[in-house]
Parts: C-alpha cells; structure tokens; sequence
C-alpha cells in the first residue's frame, strides 16, 4: 500500500482485517497522510483533493479505534492535542540555542562584515540571508526521522517542554520526509501565528471587550505554553525551520546546503532566503523585504545575515552568548495615524500613576495597536494632547508603541488632560512629588499590591518561584490577597483555584512562599518595593542599620548620613515605613522573622566589598543565579570590568571581558574554582 502515489479509498471491512494486516495499512496511512501534510502545509502543492485526504485520515481514525494498541503520540490523528499537563517541565538542549546581536544602521553591518571577513582571513566570502522572523524561538528533536520532544528557547540552556502543543502544528511533520533521515536531528525552528488570524483573533477580542494581543509574537507564546494541547490546536500556527542545532548521521559543508537538508525532509523553510556570492546585494536585500513586510502572510522586524561556511563559523565561534558569525539587520520602526479615543490613568507598584493612551485600534506593520504610553502629565501638556486627536504613533520591535506627536485637533475645544486628584485604584487622594503623581496608600491599594507581589516574589528580591504577574493579578482579584501577609496564609488547594496551576504548581508554590519566612534584612527590604530603594542600596541600609526595628525608628538625619542616601531618598524610606507599619505588624504576625544583616566577614558576608563580573556561559548556573550566588555572600556583581573588578568569572566562549581582565591584572576564575571559592565562603 502506497497512498503516497496511490491514495485509493477502498478499504478492506475492519472487521475482516488480522492486526498484522492492520498493522501494515496504518503504518502506509500515516506514510501518506504525513505526506500530503507535506504537500498541502509545508510545499502549499496538494496532490490530492481535501475530500479524499478527509476519506484517509478517517479510515486511520477507524483503524486506531479498532486496534488501541496501534495508537502512538505520533500518529497524524494525534494532532487535536493530549491532555492537559499540569505544568511546563524544564528540558536541557541538545545544543545551546543562541541570541543574535542586533543593529539598525548601515554603518554597524558594514564594521561587523569587515570583522568577520578580517577574521576569517579568506577571500570573498559567501552569505545566507533571511527573514527575521517575529515570533516564538523553538528546539524541535527527532530521531530516526521521528518527532520526538520540543521546547522553548528558555535561558538558551535549558527551555519548557512543549512537545504535545507542537504536535498540533499542521507544518511540523511527525515523520520526516525521504529515504534517509539523520539518526539525530535537533534543529531551530519559529512559531509564527499568521497575520490575518492574528487580526481576526484581535477583531474578535475587542469585540467581547477582552484586551487585543499586543503583536503575534506575543500571542502565538502564550499560546505554546499553554497547559492544554486541545485549546492550542483550535489556532491556526505555523513553524518555520532556519538552523541545525545538531546532526548526527549526516554532515553538510555550509549552512545553504543545511537549509537544502531541511527542505527535503519536510521541515518548512522561507522562500526568501537566499545565497549571496559578495555583501553587495545585503542591503538591496534588506530595502526589498522592508518595502514587501506588509505583504506577507506573516510579521517579520528585519534580516537575518549569516555566514555560509560552517567550518569558517566554528573557528569564529560565539562572543556573550551570541554568534559572531551572523547579525540581524532590524527594520527602522514603524509609524501609523489613529485616533486619541481616551487618556486614562494606571497605577503603577510604587504608586505613580502614569496617563495612557487608548487609541482607535490600528495596524503598524501587521501588529494592532490600540495602546500607548504617555509617560507623564508633562509629556502630554508637551505634546498638547487631547482626547480625540489625530496622532503619530511610532512602534519598533516589542517596545512599547509611543505618540510622536499630535496631527490634528479634531475640535478646538477639547479639554485639556489633568491628571485626577483621587487614585483610580484605591480612591486615596494623591499626592504630588516632582514631575510625578503618587499614591500614597501603599501596600492597601489594589493597584499597587498587584505590583508589590510580584515584585515581592521576584528573583532578586525573595525569589519565589510561580509567583508572578498574572498569578498576583488573580490572588488580588480574587480577593485571596489583601496584604502580603495573606501570602503565608494560604494552603495548597487555595492556589489551585487559580488558572494554569495544579496540584503540583500549587505545592511548589505553597512551598516556595513559606520558605521566605526568616529572609535576610537586605533582601526584604528590596522585596518591598520601596521607591528609590534598589538592591544595592537595600544592602546598604541593611549593612548600616543591621535589623529592620532600627531602620524603621531611623529618621531624616540618619538616612542623609548614609553614604548614596539624599533627601529625596530618605523622605521615601521614612514615608514608607510611616504608611506600611501596618502591613509590617501583619507579616511579623503571619510568622515572618526579618534577620538581622551580618557585617563583613565576621558577621557571615565573607566576600564583602569584592566585585565579581561574569562572562562566557556558565554549565552550572545562569547568571542570574551566579550573580545572586555571590550577592548573598556580600559580593557586588556588576557588568563590565574595571580597575576595581575583584574577580572575573569565565565560562565558555568568553568575551571581550577577558582580555580586559588580563590587562588589569584581575583575579581570572574557571567554573570550578569559582564553585571552590563558593563553598569555601559558605563554610568560613
């Protein structure tokens, strides 16, 4: 049985077929169906017609249904999605996925080809140009020409498993293509939502009142990521395929004949890529997909520019977790004319309220935008702008859309904005401080809770993990968090209530947040949000008043005495502890027990007042955990060497960091060692 070339419909009656006969036909079903999955998503050349692809896939159906112990996750019929997971397990990659570095004018392309050539000491070299996709960045794994598990691109290291939402995706095959697959494929690839069902899906969400997505890039993540497959193949997704990540079995020469590779397995490719033999048709490149953007069927920021030979790329190698063989070249932002429907108000976690922009819904390259930010009340009496203006907006990449300027009064008589004397949030009258409106309510505005707990649970403030924006968001909502203490108070099965969470999420949560009952004084205090007050100064505090009961009886004079505190600072720590002695009270009595802050050495902060910098990639930590590593022993950790720079910590491919160090004369530590001065500081 072929249905490849023969996709005759008459079947033999099920009942009448032994399992190995039945064995044998679904196993040509699926060869022919994942075929002309092929033709109809990845080549858009269907060989056949959709009643007849419909006769096929229903008879596999039937077959699977009457032989259950032929069914396998990769079968075609699979694609409606499994069952809900309970949360997102965490997968290494086969290879590091990473970063690229970025530029927007002609004249930083220009230098970096001449490094690359220069480096490459060679003659003309060749390169491979591409869309920059604006989407969702994908390990997909098979072996044996089998899918066999994929996940996001996470840290580059280590990504969510998402294999079950990929299955869903009509344009990843489950079985790849031709007589001979490689034994081992990790390869790169992106999620895209399509343009016109991103307008649809954002058409329809304004509609019902629900926020539109800000770009398809956002909306084709969260949608990757959710925990139920079912919900994540009712949208129409798309995967491109741009990079090998590891090939094993096989082996190509360059990175066109890597694409050939991909192509002729089934693995969709762009058709605009292309081969260049000299630099010169970069740009022409470049102004030509800039001018089409609009036209395609998806969103794409710019050009991908990439060396062809893979043996020249290996000896180039990579600098800060990025290649130094290839460059993206974005596209300069995009600008659009709507309507300034209404100026609204939001509250942010210190309690500045900050004016937006609710504009009439508009597309700027592909995204709807319906939304920008005004920064302050000054900004829009700068710009003279009033509630139903014609106005300039401007968007590039993910940044928030900004209004360039007012086009037109739609009536001379608009009334100018004011900013409201009342917080939107919590009704507190506000204050005024500078350029800025505040709310002075604290911890007791909802608005400004929302922000707290999350900030609370932070990385670098308590580092509590599944608490973040949106479970904040519904802990308040939900009336389940009225004040910080409130976190210690709930159980398990409290959390559980909440979207995306199982029992499992919900333990580790319930777990994560009571092991922040005894958190050192420095890190409280940057886990409260107090303005002003950032990580290095709340060690500073910590450092100088030791425990929470003396900073809090400190008044103005005995903030100004500390070394970085100005009055403005020392106004805001005084004012907070004036306003949120309350809330203080309530987490002492929900079990919290602040711990004094050691001094130096003696006190347990044995790396005090040394600086660490980080560079190349570490196997055992991200940065942020080597960088929190050595916060919590006393150590300072910033992000460039200087004469002051204590220690540089080198993992892979390191950067230009290095030979800083080495002409400063620094302390130059591997993984290990640093994992040896680690351990010996914890035991000193």
């Amino acid at each position: 049985m072929d249905f490849k070339k023969n996709p005759s419909t008459d079947f033999e009656e099920i009942d009448n077929l032994s399992e190995e006969e039945a064995t044998e036909e679904v196993e040509a079903l699926r060869e022919g169906i994942e075929y002309h999955n092929y033709r109809y998503y990845v080549k858009n050349q269907p060989v056949i017609s959709d009643a007849t692809y419909d006769r096929l896939f229903k008879r596999l159906q039937e077959l699977e249904d009457a032989f259950p112990d032929l069914q396998t996750a990769n079968s075609p019929t699979r694609r409606v999605g499994a069952e809900p997971a309970e949360e997102l397990e965490r997968v290494e990659h086969a290879a590091e996925m990473l970063s690229l570095n970025a530029a927007l004018e002609q004249s930083e392309i220009e230098e970096w080809q001449d490094f690359v050539t220069r480096r490459a000491e060679g003659g003309e070299l060749v390169w491979i140009v591409e869309p920059k996709f604006d989407g969702v960045s994908v390990e997909v794994v098979y072996r044996e020409g089998r899918f066999e598990r994929g996940a996001t691109r996470g840290d580059g290291q280590i990504g969510e498993d998402i294999t079950a939402n990929l299955r869903t995706i009509r344009t990843l095959p489950l079985q790849l293509q031709g007589d001979d697959p490689p034994d081992f494929l990790a390869v790169r690839g992106e999620v895209l939502l399509p343009r016109d069902a991103f307008q649809e899906i954002n058409r329809q969400r304004i509609e019902n009142n629900q926020d539109p997505f800000a770009n398809p890039r956002n909306a084709a993540a969260g949608t990757v990521r959710r925990l139920d497959p079912k919900i994540v193949a009712e949208w129409p997704l798309e995967i491109f395929f741009y990079d090998i990540l590891t090939l094993e079995g096989q082996d190509c020469q360059t990175h066109w004949q890597e694409l050939q590779k991909l192509e002729s397995w089934g693995l969709k490719t762009d058709r605009l890529n292309q081969r260049l033999e000299n630099f010169s048709g970069v740009a022409s490149y470049r102004e030509k997909l800039a001018s089409d953007r609009d036209e395609l069927a998806y969103e794409i920021d710019g050009i991908v520019i990439k060396l062809d030979d893979l043996q020249l790329r290996r000896e180039l190698g990579t600098r800060h977790r990025s290649p130094r063989w290839a460059m993206a070249w974005k596209f300069a932002p995009k600008q659009e004319v709507t309507t300034l429907e209404k100026i609204v108000v939001q509250v942010g976690t210190v309690g500045i309220l900050t004016p937006v922009a609710l504009l009439q819904p508009v597309d700027v390259g592909g995204v709807t935008v319906s939304r920008a930010t005004l920064h302050n009340a000054q900004e829009v009496a700068d710009k003279d702008l009033r509630e139903g203006d014609k106005v300039r907006i401007e968007r590039a990449g993910d940044v928030i859309p900004q209004v360039v300027e007012r086009i037109e009064r739609s009536r001379q008589n608009a009334r100018k904005f004011r900013m409201p004397e009342k917080c939107p949030s919590c009704g507190t009258e506000v204050v005024r401080q500078g350029a800025y409106v505040v709310c002075p309510a604290g911890l007791s505005c909802p608005a400004q809770l929302r922000g707290r707990i999350r900030h609370y649970g932070s990385r670098r403030a308590l580092d509590i993990e599944h608490l973040g924006e949106k479970t904040a968001q519904q802990l308040v909502d939900q009336d389940m968090v009225q004040s910080l203490a409130d976190l210690y108070r709930l159980q398990p099965e409290d959390f559980q209530t909440l979207e995306l969470f199982g029992e499992k999420s919900s333990r580790q949560l319930y777990e994560a947040i009571q092991g922040t009952r005894r958190p050192r004084l420095d890190r409280f205090l940057y886990a409260l949000a107090i303005r002003h007050v950032g990580q290095r100064l709340a060690r500073t505090l910590a450092e100088q008043f030791e425990n929470l009961e003396t900073l809090q009886k400190a008044g103005p004079e005995d903030l100004t005495a500390v070394p970085d505190v100005g009055e403005e600072i020392a106004h805001s720590v005084v004012e907070f502890f004036r306003e949120n002695r309350s809330v203080l009270d309530e987490l002492a009595a929900a079990g919290v027990e602040v711990q004094p802050m050691p001094s130096g050495e003696e006190g347990g902060l044995p790396l005090a007042g040394k600086t660490f910098v980080f560079s190349g990639a570490l196997e055992n930590y991200t940065r942020d955990e080597a960088r929190k590593a050595v916060e919590d022993l006393g150590a300072n950790a910033v992000g460039s060497v200087s004469g002051n720079t204590d220690y540089l910590v080198v993992g892979a491919e390191p950067g230009q960091k290095l030979d800083d160090a080495r002409q400063e004369g620094i302390d130059i530590l591997d993984e290990e060692a640093f994992q040896e001065l680690l351990r010996q500081s914890q035991s000193s």
